[in-house]
């Protein structure tokens, strides 16, 4: 399963690009759409251009992307929640299945603590994915959330091989 894993924001929207065999994890590829334009509209469509482009060329099977979480400052919590409408949008339209995880979710995933600071999380992608670098700190966040889906993926197709929770068991 290829996933593309996004990191919205208005000024820079990270990606990144991971393939999941039988619970192994391969880097693909991963980057950061840049957002030069000052002018809102312009750095949405940029957006959406940008993730559009990347969908077509590595074709993800599904994407993942992070929940917006609530800023101090009103006026960026919106920014940042139309450039996730843009970058979604831009999954969307061409058909592919999209998952949405909160930061906390992410980081547990990937970490193991919902409270990692962003250089455990560039460590653990960077070990993980058996990187030879640190990737960039947005495009970090991008693989993590296409880690995280990985995990909570492999984990729902193992509850299904076992046909399912049985709650009565545990107890």
């Amino acid at each position: 399963m290829r996933i593309l894993g996004i990191d919205p924001g208005s000024r820079f929207t990270g990606f990144g690009v991971i393939e999941s065999v039988d619970g192994k994890l391969a880097y693909i590829a991963s980057g950061c759409i840049r957002i030069v334009e000052t002018d809102l509209s312009t750095r949405l469509k940029t957006i959406f251009e940008g993730i559009s482009e990347i969908v077509d060329l590595h074709q993800p099977d599904c994407a993942a992307v992070e929940k917006v979480f609530v800023a101090r400052n009103a006026d960026s919590a919106l920014k940042l929640g139309q450039a996730r409408g843009a970058a979604i949008t831009a999954v969307l339209q061409r058909d592919q299945p999209l998952s949405e995880y909160t930061a906390l979710q992410i980081k547990q995933s990937v970490v193991g603590t919902g409270r990692a600071s962003k250089d455990q999380v560039q460590h653990m992608v960077r070990v993980l994915l058996r990187l030879s670098g640190t990737p960039q700190a947005d495009a970090a966040d991008a693989l993590a959330c296409a880690i995280c889906h990985a995990h909570h993926h492999a984990g729902a197709r193992a509850l299904e091989r076992a046909g399912g929770l049985n709650l009565g068991s545990l107890q």
